[in-house]
């Protein structure tokens, strides 16, 4: 279970932080959100609506929170004993960025990620 839970991560961290980086290179150089497909990639979800735009400091930082994420799914693998506590003190600033960008299968892969770990905890293995 412990393994399953860190190919989530590896996933979410990944999945999320490669075009994440990109939509922040993107940004930085030209002042706008990247598109892909002719949809906008980080911007027009709820930040916006909440009063807060699409900026470089907060695509960075959710470029950073991937970055954990995929920190999260190395300890996971190797089967550090804290990495199931920091997976889930992660999960609260996760949602916040991925419901504030509205990424559909961020939350999802989360909730399989979290219960795998619960499982964990509560096994004891």
């Amino acid at each position: 279970m412990t393994r399953a839970a860190a190919v989530c991560s590896l996933v979410l961290g990944l999945g999320f932080g490669l075009p994440g980086s990109y939509g922040a290179w993107c940004y930085a150089r030209n002042g706008e959100v990247w598109r892909f497909l002719g949809f906008p990639t980080y911007g027009g979800g709820p930040f916006e609506r909440w009063g807060l735009p699409t900026s470089l400091p907060l695509l960075l930082g959710f470029v950073a929170v991937c970055a954990a994420e995929v920190a999260v799914g190395v300890l996971l693998w190797r089967d550090t004993a804290a990495a199931p506590w920091l997976a889930l003190a992660l999960l609260p600033v996760e949602l916040v960025f991925w419901i504030g960008f509205a990424l559909p299968f961020g939350p999802l892969l989360g909730l399989a990620r979290t219960a795998l770990v619960v499982a964990v905890l509560v096994s004891g293995d």
